[in-house]
């Protein structure tokens, strides 16, 4: 099979991503003792992934399909054939999803999220594992039931969403106006502000918050739901309004949500449905740092090599003093970022588990990851945004990959809530869980 042309336009494509990348291969094995077995993924991230997410974002964008040729509501995403197809791989041959469900085992879940590092993939995996996380903690025999399916052990392949915030409120659930009525013991979910729903269009299954009982009021009168995208009868259990044009992210449909009546499951107590949500949102904020990270690597890669053939006022760019001081501080940021979210992996490995009331170390685990949300998120604008300047004007035209680079990088300081809510958690986690005490105890030690 001849080469791809996109070997022209990117130095880091064609490269195994994982087994040039000793600094990350070194912090696996910090915490492992070993190092896990990634050659293929990486192989497979570092060329048909790579080559695939760029084309996605460029000439691949999902399309609404409202109506079938037979006048039914379908309301599904027409994705990239290639996009889908690296999709199964990376469910079933690279098993992303299956680590933490069948080994208990999250760092190569997010060590994979690091070496797929495009955010639109990611987030397609990560809403996925999330809602299969929910199904494996709370989810009761039928819900249970469709774990396999959504890690990539059974056919057909279902993906999950995560649809909790809503247009009026944000990052503030305590706003959120989707409501849930009980009739005759079962659930229905009514509403139409579900409007940044990741996964609208693909999703076969999707977590929904939704307000429950008539004094169910601020954050804590939400339960947690899985909603499937089909009803008992077969008909459309929820309407796609439509999908949203992004600067980035675009290999996920991103899209505005209703419900009329949607057949609905309760995960868990009804009463627990903030913390199932807040627990739930720690997974997605270790993935979006992940992604941070996994794209400033790749923009490193871009820069790296760029330097190496590139030539000025008679030598190499990386034979330069300055720009060998650039490339160190990128590298710098990277590998100290990186080795603060594999700490906060860590935390969430050993506390998991647990179920409200959490302890001690669930909040510990909660600190670490709202400060390395907030952290990667700020190296990766920065990292990508040097990587754009060591290329200088290629760097900011679109048919290179290091512009799109920079531009998935700002998505991560803004998902899964921004700086400032990070900030608020952040405070709340010392201030009523004291949770700074167990840090200070492991700076000492």
């Amino acid at each position: 099979m001849p080469d791809s042309p996109y070997r022209h336009l990117s130095h880091a494509y064609g490269r195994n991503h994982f087994t040039l990348d000793r600094p990350f291969q070194a912090i696996l094995r910090f915490h492992l003792g070993t190092v896990p077995d990634l050659e293929r993924l990486g192989e497979f991230a570092g060329k048909d992934l790579y080559e695939v997410a760029d084309y996605v974002d460029k000439f691949g964008h999902p399309e609404h399909i409202m109506w079938s040729v037979d006048g039914e509501r379908v309301d599904r995403a027409w994705m990239a054939p290639s996009e889908m197809r690296a999709l199964e791989w990376l469910l079933k041959e690279g098993a992303v999803n299956r680590g933490p469900h069948r080994r208990g085992d999250w760092f190569e879940h997010f060590a994979s999220l690091y070496l797929i590092a495009d955010p639109g993939i990611g987030c397609i995996l990560t809403v996925t594992n999330q809602t299969a996380y929910a199904i494996h903690k709370y989810g009761d025999a039928s819900a249970q039931a469709l774990l396999p399916s959504l890690i990539g052990e059974e056919d057909p392949i279902r993906y999950g969403a995560t649809w909790f915030t809503e247009i009026q409120g944000g990052s503030d659930l305590g706003a959120n106006r989707v409501r849930a009525d009980l009739h005759e013991g079962r659930w229905t979910i009514d509403g139409d502000t579900k409007y940044f729903a990741s996964n609208a269009g693909l999703a076969h299954l999707a977590l929904v918050t939704a307000r429950v009982g008539p004094d169910g009021r601020g954050a804590k009168g939400l339960g947690l739901f899985l909603v499937p995208e089909h009803d008992r009868e077969g008909k459309r259990n929820f309407l796609v309004r439509r999908l949203k044009k992004k600067s980035g992210t675009v290999g996920v449909p991103t899209g505005e949500v209703e419900f009329h009546g949607a057949q609905a499951m309760l995960l868990g107590d009804v009463e627990q449905g903030i913390y199932y949500t807040l627990e739930n949102l720690m997974v997605s904020r270790l993935a979006n740092s992940m992604a941070a990270l996994g794209i400033a690597r790749k923009a490193y890669l871009e820069a790296y090599y760029y330097t190496q053939t590139r030539t000025t006022f008679g030598r190499r760019l990386i034979d330069h003093p300055l720009i060998r001081r650039d490339l160190l501080d990128l590298e710098v940021a990277i590998e100290g970022a990186l080795a603060l979210a594999f700490l906060a992996v860590e935390g969430f490995q050993k506390s998991w588990t647990d179920t409200p009331p959490y302890g001690p170390r669930y909040h510990y685990a909660r600190l670490l990851t709202h400060i390395t949300k907030n952290v990667t998120a700020d190296m990766s604008a920065y990292v990508t945004k040097v990587a754009m300047e060591l290329h200088g004007g290629l760097g900011f035209l679109r048919e290179f990959p290091i512009e799109r680079w920079h531009r998935e990088a700002l998505i991560t300081p803004i998902w899964e809530g921004p700086s400032n809510i990070q900030a608020l958690d952040l405070l709340e986690v010392i201030a009523k869980k004291r949770a700074d005490r167990t840090l200070l105890q492991e700076i000492e030690r």
